[in-house]
């Protein structure tokens, strides 16, 4: 049988995730030495992944990164810098943008979405400023770039520009990813381990195994090798360093240094947590452009920062003007801001399992709101799961767990608020705190005020944010108040683990406006069943919106094993557009064993999207979501995409 998807390599190499080698060394070899430009600085981007601030620099004993840490002595290292969101493609597409994902639409890991005509990628206003613009290797902005890059590929190098011109270039270096910590003792050795002298390789009985993981041998050879991975990551830094110094262009060149999110394992990847959203970020400014930097050389500050005002800042230190729809602020060069009060982030579909937070972060304290508060905190997960480490955390969960252990595996709180100070890990939830009381207040009016002025599509399902969007973009959707009400939809959403009150639940379900009716399903879904609210969800399932078919489907599912839900979810397989029939399939996982009346007919539309060629960006999701449905009905069985 022909394949008619693609493996998850394949599906992320088309964004030159895998592309590239660890020990390049130096793309044009011995390229000869270019005239260095005096007048307009270079820029050197070198961004690796899944890492949170475990550098020396950052105070992490266990880490070996001597280039980095030369790189921070001679620069400024920013304590307090935070992505905006805890997985790669909605901050790539924030970061290339200057606008946040949950404003674009791009905040769905993996999608494509259709951008308006005046937002564009910074780089394309550097080229138009005489920039050679190079980007080696990963995109994966979540829509398709246009004139973003003079060269984005393996081989993209500031070597290929013409002599004398200004370049910015960005290296992403791939090996920290979380798909790099996993296999065999003889497969990492063959692959990581041999490039390590004895003395650089990591005890793991010297590991520190945070409280939310049990400490176990196999938990421990992991973190070791991650420090592992660091020190390699560090490696390839100084060469690319090494090749700035050879072509005599390190007094010309500023350099950033920062990674995309946190450590790719879990309780960081994907979660809202310091520990996802909390990055390393250097910035070296050569000598003869010290007035464009703030802070002397090897010095550290505070000020808190967030990827939103990258553009921002590379527009500035250039000398270019920052278009108004950018949503940061600078924090170098003669246009820079006032310091941030906050920053904030957003959690919402990783490949099949659906999310939807969002969090604000002054210096001390933290709010996070949960509004899908009835999923567990590590959801199932096909790429995920296949991962060593969660195998070895869901092995151990059968034990005995602390408190905090424990935490991974349930039901979200809808409300978090921590005191980041005192709690660094975020350990204590103070939401019920009436000490606290005022500062929850405060915090959740910031978070709630930023989702309106961003207008946050992602209060919106997926499918129903670009059914909304027909003939126009998420972006220029959500700011027609015709069209997305988002006071009245944010407002219905915020019922969602917070009131049980019968009659307003029932108001919710019965509202014009489909978004509002999807947040009275999820509200309902977190409360307890009863007489009224089950005949009210009932009548959702022939509602003209899609989602909110699915999620009353679901609901009716969990509560009493409806066959006339799982129907409706059955038939929802046969949405021609992949965010509907994907969202169909999800709640029919989460179905679980209720479910099994209708094996044969998912295992039938599994096989009908495998071969399809609909569902586009959404077949391997589709796939894993329904692989998982049918195991979950007691039938084993592989995916058919694998990964």
């Amino acid at each position: 049988m022909k394949r008619a998807g693609q493996t998850r390599r394949e599906f992320l190499a088309g964004g030159g995730l895998f592309a590239g080698s660890l020990l390049l060394n130096g793309c044009l070899g011995s390229a000869k030495r270019q005239a260095a430009v005096t007048d307009r600085p270079n820029v050197l981007w070198i961004t690796c992944e899944d890492i949170g601030p475990c550098l020396g620099c950052y105070g992490d004993a266990l880490a070996d990164t001597p280039n980095l840490d030369r790189l921070a002595a001679g620069g400024v290292r920013y304590t307090n810098a935070y992505v905006t969101a805890p997985v790669c493609a909605p901050v790539r597409s924030c970061i290339i943008t200057g606008v946040y994902a949950t404003s674009l639409g791009t905040q769905h890991l993996r999608s494509d979405v259709v951008l308006p005509r005046e937002i564009r990628c910074f780089s394309e206003y550097l080229r138009e400023a005489g920039y050679y613009c190079t980007n080696n290797s990963k995109k994966d902005y979540n829509f398709t770039d246009v004139n973003a890059w003079d060269e984005s590929s393996a081989q993209a190098h500031w070597r290929k520009r013409r002599e004398g011109q200004p370049f910015f270039s960005v290296f992403n270096i791939m090996n920290t990813h979380q798909s790099q910590i996993n296999g065999s003792d003889e497969e990492w050795h063959e692959k990581y381990g041999r490039l390590l002298a004895d003395a650089e390789r990591h005890d793991p009985a010297q590991m520190t195994v945070p409280p939310y993981y049990p400490d176990s041998p196999m938990v421990r050879k992991i973190l070791a090798r991650y420090y592992d991975l660091i020190t390699l990551m560090d490696r390839r830094v100084g060469e690319i360093l090494a090749e700035l110094e050879a072509d005599g262009l390190a007094d010309d060149t500023i350099v950033f240094f920062y990674s995309d999110h946190g450590f790719g394992m879990p309780r960081y990847k994907r979660v809202l947590y310091d520990t996802g959203l909390r990055v390393p970020f250097i910035v070296h400014i050569p000598e003869k452009y010290a007035h464009l930097a703030r802070g002397r050389a090897g010095a550290s500050t505070d000020r808190l920062i967030s990827t939103v005002d990258l553009a921002p800042t590379m527009l500035g230190l250039l000398g270019l003007t920052a278009p108004d729809y950018m949503q940061g602020t600078a924090f170098l060069g003669p246009g820079a801001g006032q310091p941030r009060e906050y920053v904030f982030g957003a959690s919402s579909r990783v490949d099949e399992a659906y999310e939807m937070a969002r969090c604000v972060r002054g210096r001390r304290y933290k709010y996070i709101r949960n509004y899908l508060p009835h999923l567990p905190l590590i959801q199932t997960s096909a790429y995920c799961d296949k991962a060593e480490i969660m195998q070895e955390l869901r092995r151990l969960a059968e034990g005995d767990l602390t408190e905090a252990q424990a935490a991974l595996w349930r039901a979200r709180p809808a409300e978090e608020l921590y005191d980041t100070q005192a709690d660094p890990l975020e350990l204590n939830n103070l939401a019920d705190s009436s000490k606290h009381a005022k500062i929850k207040a405060r915090l959740k009016a910031e978070l709630r005020a930023w989702m309106i002025e961003i207008r946050d599509a992602g209060l919106l399902s997926e499918a129903a944010m670009h059914v909304r969007s027909a003939g126009s973009t998420p972006y220029e959707m959500a700011r027609r108040p015709e069209v997305y009400p988002i006071q009245r939809i944010l407002a219905a959403a915020d019922c969602v683990g917070v009131t049980c009150d019968e009659d307003q639940l029932l108001t919710l379900l019965q509202d014009a406006d489909s978004g509002v009716r999807f947040w009275g399903v999820i509200a309902a879904t977190c409360c307890g069943q009863t007489d009224r609210l089950t005949a009210a969800v009932q009548r959702l399932l022939a509602d003209k919106d899609a989602n909110v078919r699915f999620a009353a489907a679901g609901l009716l599912a969990r509560w009493a094993g409806s066959a006339e839900a799982i129907a409706v979810l059955t038939k929802g397989l046969d949405e021609p557009d992949g965010p509907t029939a994907l969202f169909a399939a999800r709640e029919l996982e989460l179905a679980g064993a209720k479910a099994s009346m209708a094996v044969e007919k998912i295992e039938a539309a599994r096989a009908a999207n495998f071969e399809s060629q609909r569902h586009k960006d959404y077949k391997m999701f589709i796939d894993w979501a329904l692989t998982g449905a049918i195991r979950a009905c007691g039938v084993q069985t592989d995916y058919l995409i694998t990964f």
